[in-house]
């Protein structure tokens, strides 16, 4: 959530940065319920003021005998309580309604985010490795992995329905040792691990900003819980609400999760094979910083990201995210894109953003630095996926498959395959 007082003082900066974001945003709704809710505050402070004067006259009245005139300083108070009580259901609605409109307003692009209209004006940054060249007729992963008995979609739609998924011997297994690997390598990067709750309250889901605007793509239970859809949600705010000493940061968190969308805005895209599904697995990194370190902390995100590819060999570019293809609570992001051969393209395995204090204004999360400053600031935060798990079994499947058939096990990943290093048909 953007600063009220930023907004009101930097009109012109907000509507240039939010249409190159192309947000629409009602500039005169917000200037009206801000100028009421601050019309609001300034009538309530006038009438305690009144009514302290006049609670303080009525002991020195009663103190002078003057019961008369103390009874009517008691009934002037409690006028003035009347008219207090319905100026802050005023103010509250005031608040209320201001506060909606600004829940549903993105974050301000990073000066350094290039202008642009959608994904087609990302540039790239960089890349890595070098993509295959086949000597033989590759096979996608939808159909490899059925081949083999690791995957089996058909099976998964008649369990849940559309874009679910089973995976079996190897491929189950091959699940379990990537989520470890990637945990094992974050945690030796200094990130803590976390273990965390599948659900999250509405307040948690606030906090960094998919709801309200992005209910849609929530799956809800019958208790007004939503399933996550990454763990960003839960590791964010586990400080919700809390001020945090400076030499406690940056803090840096990982956690494996399961992962669910409904994918409501993604009808037709990526339908086959395990690329865009309701459910999937993924180790997500966060942190949570000082803003004059969230820039310089976000490139050290991406390294960390970039990391795990480079460990298991596997080509991927870095583009930089425009103003017109940011998700809504970043100030910078950076995808990172791997190589898949059934696209002969790149195709997103991570993205990393800085939010600025974005997140933490919704959520409530503060530092303070007595050496620094007084009182408390907003921390930055940022999230990564480290990394989107299926997606990486695709990319390891497709670009490590052999001539015969099966699959070579990229070498990083054997002990936590038992030994196993080739990955063939299934049982």
């Amino acid at each position: 959530m953007l600063d009220a007082k930023f907004m009101r003082e930097n009109q012109d900066l907000v509507r240039q940065a939010l249409e190159n974001r192309h947000a629409n945003w009602n500039l005169d709704l917000f200037n009206e319920l801000d100028e009421k809710r601050r019309m609001f505050i300034s009538q309530e402070e006038s009438l305690q003021a009144k009514r302290n004067a006049a609670s303080k006259q009525i002991g020195a009245l009663m103190g002078q005998g003057k019961r008369d005139e103390a009874e009517a300083a008691k009934e002037e108070v409690r006028k003035i309580n009347e008219q207090l009580d319905e100026i802050s259901k005023q103010r509250d609605e005031a608040d209320g309604a201001l506060r909606d409109l600004m829940l549903r307003i993105p974050n301000i692009p990073d000066a350094s985010v290039p202008v642009g209209a959608d994904e087609n004006d990302n540039p790239e940054i960089r890349r890595w490795g070098i993509p295959r060249e086949f000597d033989f007729e590759y096979k996608a992963h939808w159909d490899l992995g059925p081949e083999l008995g690791i995957m089996d979609f058909e099976r998964g739609t008649k369990l849940a329905g559309s874009r679910f998924y089973l995976l079996g011997g190897a491929g189950a297994r091959l699940e379990r040792a990537l989520i470890n690997f990637m945990a094992d390598t974050h945690g030796k990067r200094g990130y803590k691990e976390w273990w965390c709750p599948a659900l999250a309250n509405a307040n948690t889901l606030t906090g960094t900003a998919q709801l309200p605007k992005f209910e849609e793509d929530l799956f809800k239970t019958t208790d007004g819980l939503y399933l996550i859809p990454t763990a960003e949600v839960q590791l964010t705010n586990i400080h919700s609400g809390e001020v945090l000493d400076a030499s406690q940061l940056p803090l840096k968190y990982c956690a494996f999760t399961p992962c669910f969308r409904s994918e409501a805005g993604a009808a037709g895209r990526d339908t086959r094979g395990i690329i865009r599904v309701h459910q999937f697995s993924k180790v997500e990194m966060v942190k949570i910083t000082t803003p004059e370190t969230g820039f310089d902390e976000l490139e050290g995100m991406v390294a960390d990201a970039e990391n795990i590819l480079q460990l298991l060999g596997l080509p991927y570019r870095v583009i930089c995210l425009c103003t017109g293809d940011m998700g809504f609570s970043s100030a910078k992001t950076y995808d990172l894109e791997v190589w898949l051969p059934c696209y002969q393209g790149y195709k997103e395995i991570s993205s990393c953003s800085c939010c600025t204090d974005f997140q933490a204004r919704r959520a409530n999360i503060k530092y303070k630095d007595p050496d620094k400053f007084k009182g408390t600031r907003y921390v930055y935060t940022l999230n990564g996926s480290g990394l989107a798990v299926g997606r990486t079994m695709a990319a390891i499947v497709e670009n490590y498959q052999q001539a015969d058939g099966t699959i070579k096990v990229p070498d990083v990943l054997v002990p936590y395959m038992g030994g196993m290093t080739v990955i063939g048909k299934q049982d």
